[in-house]
């Protein structure tokens, strides 16, 4: 295969997908010390933004999961003693979640170590560089067009 254009769809495609795994793999590595995955980290993230707790459903939805898996999800953040089930006030029969104070403590830290970690990722780059690349990637997460279908209808993606 011949060398592509550094500017073709395609390259321009596999950068940013390796510079999305690049960030994937860095806050893998940084949620280590607290022993939390990224999918647990969202959860965290799901719970500890809500003013009041939440039902499991909520979660699986936030996360895209089954409820059976948010609540595994919600069982490991239990063992790691960063949140609590709680009866739901408005139905007893339900179930929610909420932080323990050690998880909205956990909750600040993560917060700031992801923010810690994007400022090294992002610092590499010049102010203008970053206004730059934010409107570049503005520009393509635009939500006024919707890439997900086909864009011609008799087309259909290969079947795998």
């Amino acid at each position: 295969m011949p060398d592509m254009p550094s500017d073709s769809p395609v390259a321009l495609r596999d950068m940013l997908m390796a510079t999305t795994r690049t960030l994937r793999k860095r806050w893998h590595q940084r949620l280590q010390p607290w022993d939390l995955s990224p999918h647990e980290y969202r959860a965290l993230r799901i719970i500890g933004g809500a003013e009041q707790p939440i039902r499991l459903g909520v979660i699986a939805q936030s996360l895209r999961i089954v409820p059976r898996s948010a609540t595994e999800v919600v069982d490991r953040l239990e063992a790691h003693g960063l949140a609590e089930r709680v009866p739901d006030p408005a139905d007893r029969r339900a179930v929610c979640v909420r932080l323990t104070d050690h998880g909205r403590d956990t909750f600040t830290e993560l917060d700031e170590a992801r923010d810690a970690d994007a400022d090294a990722m992002f610092t590499r780059l010049d102010s203008a560089e970053r206004r730059d690349l934010a409107h570049l990637l503005a520009k393509l997460l635009d939500s006024g067009h919707d890439d997900s279908r086909p864009q011609d209808p008799d087309r259909h993606p290969p079947r795998r």
